[in-house]
């Protein structure tokens, strides 16, 4: 008989997934991260609220990069509130060069090892965007993992690699190549989307999914879906169709939620390695 680890209980809510802003609440025991602040601070706040979290009990913020829609609380959130702002080296650059005020606040972080924060074990990896450094994040405790990768033009084996055997994962499935190409963005703009440092396509995001399935995940979300460029009912028919015949629960993230998740452990016998 397969023996299951016990670890705390970890809940995701993903509050906002789009161009039009991101951050998600990580829950995992006693421990509350936030993986971007890309919407106003009031708005987190409405959606912590509704959580039943204040900002004294978040443990930090895990900032991806420094593009608006991923970073528009901080300057407020700097003034207001103690939280440390987590960040790999090139973005807190970035981020300081924007926001002064984080200086205080700001912890640089390594990319590809774990770090503590609470009972959680964080580990950044790169994503291929059009900045000069931008990643997404993987959040471990006991037998419980959750892991965020958007904001990418393809899929590299670092990426692969760091989400592998993980039990819930948010992908990016930004647009319908088709209603892309066909639509009213300006073509250097879509040029930029298709780049291998641009948005990751449904069709890249199917064969990601299962991928991921095949070592282990349980749950795909998929986020960062584009209103111009996407409709929901196409990243979601596109990826359930690759993942046809497995028993993986497909999900898709609003761009103004709340969606949450409860992220089930893994079992030791289907937990495969980074």
């Amino acid at each position: 008989m397969a023996m299951h680890t016990t670890s705390p209980a970890m809940r995701v809510t993903v509050f906002a997934s789009g161009s039009s802003g991101n951050c998600a609440l990580i829950s995992s025991g006693e421990t509350r991260l936030l993986i971007d602040a890309g919407i106003s601070m009031k708005r987190i706040s409405g959606f912590l609220a509704l959580e039943g979290v204040n900002w004294k009990d978040i443990a930090g913020i895990l900032v991806t990069h420094e593009h608006a829609d991923h970073i528009l609380a901080l300057p407020m959130i700097a003034k207001y509130h103690a939280v440390p702002i987590y960040a790999p080296h090139t973005v807190a650059n970035r981020l300081l060069g924007r926001v002064p005020a984080l200086e205080e606040q700001l912890r640089i972080i390594p990319v590809g090892e774990g770090f503590s924060v609470g009972e959680t074990v964080v580990t950044a990896f790169h994503t291929p965007h059009d900045t000069d450094e931008s990643v997404g994040y993987r959040v471990d405790c006991g037998a419980c993992s959750f892991a965020l990768a958007t904001d990418m033009g393809h899929v590299t084996d670092e990426i692969r690699g760091a989400l592998r055997g993980c039990g819930t994962v948010l992908i990016e499935a930004n647009h319908d190549e088709d209603m892309l190409v066909n639509g009213p963005y300006p073509l250097p703009l879509k040029r930029r989307i298709l780049s291998e440092r641009g948005h990751l396509s449904n069709n890249n995001a199917a064969r990601l999914a299962a991928e991921l399935v095949g070592y282990g995940t349980a749950r795909i979300i998929l986020g960062h879906v584009s209103r111009e460029n996407n409709l929901p009912e196409l990243a979601l028919g596109t990826v359930a169709a690759a993942l046809a015949g497995s028993e993986a629960a497909l999900l898709c993230a609003p761009p103004e939620g709340p969606l949450t998740v409860a992220v089930e452990p893994i079992r030791e016998n289907e937990a495969v390695p980074c």
